[in-house]
């Protein structure tokens, strides 16, 4: 297995691009349970273009009804993305501020329920950018939200069998998914 760079700066474009506007291959969450963490699974993907399609426990989107519960799961993306030894993006968790641009951040409430799920997209005055969905955001600092806690995960690279794969420009125009990615 072969491991890659996760590339930060197309995770970046695909979140300026896509946060206030939705991507006709992806179903919009906001209505049932929020579309924050498809959002930022979608700006993963870009970064990355692998998916792991193992049943339940990968990662991966293929239409509203075939994907697996890591793709809009708070918590079942922070489990995938810290507990990955397969093909897709992996990391660890991580003190926000020490997070990258393209990394994630995970907010809790007051009942200790992770439930938002942002992407960062910068730094300003000593205060995190991210980009979310649901309640549409690109750049806004997160010490403008109100939660509890806050936890973070760095991507730490990207895993395939069968090399780089090239899915960029047409998930970034909303052409076609990426056919990337392997079964386990």
């Amino acid at each position: 297995m072969q491991t890659f760079i996760y590339n930060r700066s197309r995770s970046l474009l695909y979140a300026r691009r896509w946060a206030y506007r939705r991507n006709p291959l992806f179903f919009d969450f906001a209505g049932s349970g929020g579309n924050c963490t498809n959002f930022v699974s979608q700006c993963i993907l870009a970064g990355s273009c692998i998916m792991n399609f193992t049943d339940t426990f990968g990662w991966y989107y293929i239409s509203t009804d075939d994907r697996a519960p890591a793709w809009t799961g708070v918590e079942f993306l922070y489990n995938f993305l810290i507990s990955n030894s397969g093909v897709g993006p992996f990391g660890y968790e991580a003190e926000v501020r020490d997070l990258q641009v393209g990394d994630v951040v995970q907010l809790m409430n007051s009942d200790g329920v992770f439930y938002h799920t942002l992407i960062v997209t910068g730094y300003s005055d000593g205060d995190i950018l991210i980009a979310a969905q649901t309640n549409d955001a690109f750049d806004r600092p997160i010490s403008t939200y109100n939660y509890e806690a806050a936890r973070g995960i760095h991507i730490e690279g990207v895993r395939s069998d069968s090399g780089r794969c090239e899915c960029f420009n047409d998930l970034f125009n909303g052409i076609s998914l990426p056919q990337c990615g392997e079964e386990m």
